[in-house]
């Protein structure tokens, strides 16, 4: 199994959990065709790998999002992080993460700690050295919160595999 694939089951699992955890959410959603239609293309958008109509699409919800807002955004994170955009992706999670708790913040720190350590190995590769240190520190960080507090969101062990690798990088450097 790739690196790709894992990432890819494991944000799956990660969004289902956290989805299922947001029943107080669905029952005061934002009510109307149009929102909920868009919300529609948007999952059908990433599941099917489209990323870019996704993005676009999750990015319009936001606003109108209401109490979906947290769930809203942490699909939007996962869509930025599956196409690559992962700047992006943690900017979203770290508001997540400053907002939310329990699971919901659990799966936001996941995503988190998957783009910065995505982006620390990017800043490696390109021989910034100090940044891409800060970076594992900070992904360390959120996927050591993610294991210890919410251990059921790797099932597959992709952040466990991730954290190990981490060790070794910060170690080397």
């Amino acid at each position: 199994m790739t690196g790709r694939q894992i990432l890819r089951i494991g944000a799956g699992v990660i969004l289902a959990v956290t989805l299922a955890s947001c029943d107080e959410s669905a029952a005061t959603a934002p009510s109307g065709k149009g929102f909920k239609t868009q919300y529609l293309a948007a999952r059908a958008a990433l599941e099917s790998g489209n990323y870019a109509k996704a993005n676009r699409s999750y990015a319009r919800l936001l606003p109108t999002a209401g109490p979906l807002t947290a769930r809203i955004r942490l699909e939007y994170a996962h869509s930025l992080l599956r196409g690559g955009d992962l700047k992006a992706a943690e900017e979203q999670a770290a508001l997540l993460v400053g907002s939310q708790s329990g699971v919901a913040r659990g799966a936001a720190l996941a995503v988190q700690g998957t783009a910065l350590h995505e982006l620390a190995l990017a800043s490696l590769s390109r021989g910034e050295a100090e940044l891409g240190k800060a970076q594992l520190s900070a992904a360390k960080t959120a996927i050591d919160d993610v294991l210890k507090n919410h251990p059921t969101l790797d099932p597959l062990g992709a952040l466990a595999g991730r954290q190990a690798s981490i060790a070794v990088r910060l170690k080397a450097l």
